[in-house]
């Protein structure tokens, strides 16, 4: 019998209403699927069931064992790719893949925000549905005015759409964990990058590195004005005048700042 081990975060699923509502929630196109922990295959034999082709990366080498033994027809027919390895070693600093794809996975919480990062930065993932904790959930989807708005929500209102479909409670698990998980799905916006379109948000990822390091500044502080954060990179003279242009509140604070406003704040003190 194989346990869960928490060095790699292992909460196993094993609730059958919420392994069919995931994967009812999956894009319906032909796309590569890849899975993040297989675990004990719960999720990936659904997945099988509705998708032409499935990778799934796997860490733990008692699991892989395990998975080659009980998908071994699907490896065998090529259904299923299972690569034993750190997902994170794999991703190259370009993409996962030359294809285009889909993320469906049951996160371990450890690394869930980092994935989730590095599926928005890579600009052949076009959808991640994953089960969080509820906590990294609510950060992703926040709205401008929320306690949890920072700048990941910036981040992701700038790439994607996001949803929190639904909560599943600790009794879902093998072995329970201690805090409540959601289910979170982020459309990704097809022209967030210009790739030649001269439509996108951001014209390469040049630039959409520097909005990183530009909201990284803006929240550096978040306790104290938008305005005096920003005063590490731009003259306060300028400040000044790029607020009253735009209409923004110099006691503003940064989570009190709409998305569409910090792009515009941002061309101006680039």
């Amino acid at each position: 019998m194989i346990r869960a081990k928490k060095k790699f975060g292992q909460n196993f699923l094993k609730d059958e209403s919420i392994l069919e509502k995931i994967v009812q929630a999956m894009p319906k196109d032909d796309k590569k699927i890849v899975e993040i922990g297989p675990g004990l295959g719960d999720l990936t034999k659904r997945l099988l069931l509705h998708c032409e082709s499935v990778t799934a990366f796997e860490i733990d080498l008692e699991l892989c064992g395990y998975l080659r033994d009980a998908f071994s027809n699907e490896i065998e027919n090529e259904q299923l790719e299972l690569i034993c390895e750190d997902i994170l070693k794999s991703w190259s600093e370009s993409s996962l893949y030359e294809d285009r794809y889909h993320i469906v996975a049951n996160l371990p919480y450890y690394i869930a925000t980092n994935l989730i990062l590095k599926a928005l930065d890579d600009s052949k993932c076009e959808s991640i549905l994953v089960m969080v904790q509820k906590e990294v959930a609510l950060k992703f989807a926040s709205k401008v005015g929320d306690k949890t708005f920072s700048a990941l929500s910036i981040l992701r209102d700038s790439i994607s759409e996001a949803e929190i479909l639904f909560d599943v409670g600790s009794e879902c698990f093998d072995p329970p964990p201690k805090v409540v998980s959601s289910v979170l799905k982020l459309t990704k916006f097809s022209n967030y990058l210009d790739e030649g379109s001269k439509k996108g948000i951001f014209q390469d990822k040049k630039e959409l590195n520097r909005f990183k390091s530009f909201l990284k500044v803006a929240f550096c502080a978040p306790r104290k004005t938008l305005k005096k954060n920003l005063g590490q990179i731009a003259k306060k003279d300028d400040l000044a005048r790029y607020f009253e242009d735009l209409e923004i509140p110099e006691n503003f604070r940064p989570h009190q700042l709409k998305s569409d406003k910090y792009h515009l704040l941002f061309k101006k003190i680039k």
